[in-house]
């Protein structure tokens, strides 16, 4: 049976056990649509990746993004970890690669310590900020166990946003971050009430201090009860708060996981380009593991 190798990282931390954990195939030619979820399952990470050879040629790599339940378009910490694997192995041109997703194309520039080893990366999301709809703040409260008096609506109400996968967001106090716990049946209950929500109902809550961030990201629903560094949601935290001010850009450095036990530190900036905002999310990387599935 064949054999497939794998790396495991923890991304947004330079510390091992922090971070978010991720498990990267470094080579995925001959495994089904099948096997990567399965193997995805397998892992029960938040994300698993497998890399295939680009479309174009001209990019780095082509990225399949896999939860323990389904398929994601672009994700965050995936696309740092991978391409910090990659730039390891010796991929991409002057320490900056480019990666195909479903969403398009992601540019991740590696971080380099002394002697030019790769300690990180910092990747562009794939696409401009976008907005849905609003949702209640008595349905987003419940969905934490919070109430609404916990929530802060005085820069915008509980609303979705993307820069290649949608999440929705609520600024909640500081103490209400920290007691926060999702609640399953509220979950389905909002999801039932929403149409076309289905499983990707993603909510990330957040609690400000001018451009400092502690953040938390539930999605019980797709198979991720908590997660400990959101690189997508918290770059799209990022250009959902430019979006609230006039500046031309921004930077935050945010803060995750700390209530897992696995503490991560994201940093992510703004901007404003000719086709909207546009978003980065970077930090560091270590490795963990390496393997091989016999598939």
């Amino acid at each position: 049976m064949p054999a497939y190798p794998f790396v495991t990282v923890d991304v947004f931390t330079n510390q091992r056990f922090g971070g978010n954990p991720l498990a990267v195939f470094t080579d995925a030619r001959g495994l089904s649509d099948a096997d990567m979820q399965n193997l995805a399952a397998e892992f029960n990470l938040s994300e698993t990746t497998f890399v295939l050879p680009p479309e174009d040629p001209s990019h780095t790599a082509r990225m399949r993004i896999f939860t323990p339940k389904a398929e994601m378009p672009f994700a965050g910490h995936p696309s740092v970890g991978t391409g910090f694997v990659l730039a390891q192995m010796g991929r991409g041109v002057d320490g900056a690669l480019t990666l195909e997703v479903p969403a398009g194309l992601v540019e991740v520039k590696i971080t380099q310590g002394e002697g030019g080893a790769a300690t990180g990366g910092v990747i562009s999301a794939p696409r401009p900020l976008t907005f849905g709809p609003t949702l209640p703040v008595e349905t987003i409260a419940a969905c934490a166990g919070l109430t609404p008096a916990d929530m802060i609506v005085t820069g915008h109400a509980p609303i979705e946003a993307s820069v290649g996968v949608s999440f929705f967001f609520a600024e909640v106090t500081s103490e209400a971050l920290t007691r926060a716990a999702p609640d399953l049946a509220a979950f389905r209950a909002a999801a039932n009430a929403e149409a076309g929500l289905g499983d990707r109902l993603s909510l990330h809550f957040y609690a400000r201090d001018g451009d400092k961030i502690r953040a938390r990201m539930f999605a019980p629903l797709g198979g991720i009860l908590e997660d400990s560094a959101t690189g997508s949601a918290n770059a799209t935290l990022a250009a959902l708060l430019l979006s609230l001010t006039d500046r031309e850009s921004q930077e935050f450095d945010i803060v995750q996981g700390v209530e897992m036990g696995r503490p991560s530190l994201l940093r992510a900036t703004a901007r404003r380009a000719a086709d909207g905002i546009r978003a980065t999310v970077g930090g560091d990387c270590i490795t963990v593991l390496r393997g091989e599935a016999v598939v």
